[in-house]
């Protein structure tokens, strides 16, 4: 199976290690000044760790092969749904299903987040929202605020839109700043970043830049998709976001998953993270039930 670079692993690996074995010998961490920490990163900024396993260092301990468990591909399932006219009850079946099959996440639209998160209090499954979504054509400041609103209601993962009109105007720098405000509104409270590209308006060159932007920002994954846009995740897409953000970032498929092969597919191509509205259909089919539901693109 595809994971990329075995050398971006291997010190991927080093790395972590170094921090826990740092960290259980009493020894401070070497700051990088990445995190903003003036010593001693790994105690006063344990988020950030967390972040780093959350956004690319599980593919390590989890091998997705044949053998893998339907408990392990829905621990890389954001669980979503993200149409508007969902109702209160479908937001409830959705969290009670993720707290079922342990999924990494319910998504869902920001209305809805408070709802959520008392109803997976205590199940060890995190609230995810949009932002800017699904056009990513608000103002950089409204994005921070409602990052700021979606975490006092219980978000504790946010997936954002760029601004798909200033990278396709060449203004990087306006995409970036973007992308920035969220990230900084978002960690400051250990929340994950996620920032959705919008790969299917983009040529590869965009994609490209897009996925830069995010890394300079500080974003935790790239995006393939808000799955509103005329088509969804491709291996492809995958597979270019991967080369270009390496190893330390992760990356999510979202958009058109129907099923276990799409997932597996994805994930060979360097996916970390599955969005999508049928993640009791892969855990099912993982597990090696016959399912016979479609899916839409959330």
């Amino acid at each position: 199976m595809a994971y990329g670079n075995n050398g971006d692993f291997e010190r991927l690996v080093e790395q972590i290690t170094d921090v826990i074995v740092a960290r259980l010998n009493g020894e401070e961490h070497v700051h990088d000044g990445a995190c903003g920490c003036e010593s001693a990163c790994f105690n006063r900024c344990p988020e950030r760790m967390q972040r780093v396993v959350d956004a690319g260092a599980a593919r390590i301990g989890v091998v997705l092969g044949e053998s893998a468990s339907a408990r392990d591909w829905a621990s890389l399932v954001d669980h979503t749904l993200l149409k508007p006219e969902a109702s209160e009850a479908d937001i409830r079946r959705l969290c009670e299903e993720a707290a079922q099959y342990h999924f990494a996440s319910v998504c869902v639209n920001p209305t809805w987040v408070k709802v959520s998160a008392c109803v997976l209090r205590g199940s060890g499954v995190p609230v995810c929202t949009v932002v800017g979504f699904p056009l990513g054509a608000t103002l950089a400041d409204v994005k921070a605020y409602e990052t700021r609103r979606a975490m006092f209601d219980g978000a504790r993962e946010i997936d954002m839109v760029i601004n798909v009109g200033a990278l396709k105007s060449g203004d990087d720098c306006a995409v970036e700043y973007d992308i920035r405000s969220v990230v900084e509104a978002a960690h400051g409270e250990g929340v994950l970043v996620k920032t959705i590209i919008e790969a299917a308006l983009l040529t590869d060159d965009e994609k490209v830049r897009a996925c830069l932007a995010a890394k300079r920002a500080g974003a935790d994954f790239v995006k393939t998709s808000t799955g509103f846009a005329k088509s969804g995740a491709t291996v492809a897409d995958v597979a270019l976001m991967r080369r270009t953000v390496g190893a330390e970032m992760g990356v999510k498929a979202a958009g058109g998953v129907k099923g276990i092969e799409d997932a597996r597919a994805m994930v060979e191509a360097g996916a970390t993270r599955i969005g999508a509205s049928v993640g009791v259909k892969i855990a099912q089919e993982a597990a090696g039930v016959k399912t016979s539901s479609t899916a839409a693109a959330y």
